[in-house]
């Protein structure tokens, strides 16, 4: 469920960026490079576990699912905090900075 969560976000966020120059300055191909490198890594770990359990692999427990949905769920909104906190670092439309020296 990590893999499936992670490769929706990758596919929405890839989808955001390329479609609008506004998300396109707004960094998310930040949030795109994190979900995909997210996915690329749970489908590392999908392939070894689908090593070392062959068929089991494809019946795992209810219990295992929504821990691995939640954990999905979990990197992804993760994703969206450290994106938060790259645009507030790099301030690209200069909001912040505007904000602060009016103060």
């Amino acid at each position: 469920m990590t893999l499936l969560v992670t490769v929706l976000a990758a596919v929405i966020s890839t989808a955001v960026w390329y479609s609008s120059e506004k998300a396109r300055s707004l960094k998310v191909s930040s949030l795109m490079f994190m979900y995909w490198g997210a996915a690329l890594m749970w489908l590392v770990d999908a392939v070894f576990e689908y090593a070392e359990l062959r068929a089991e692999f494809f019946t795992p427990a209810p219990a295992d699912m929504i821990n691995d949905l939640f954990l999905g769920f979990a990197a992804v909104a993760f994703g969206l905090v450290i994106w938060t906190v790259i645009l507030l670092v790099k301030d690209p439309k200069g909001v912040l900075k505007a904000a602060l020296i009016k103060k």
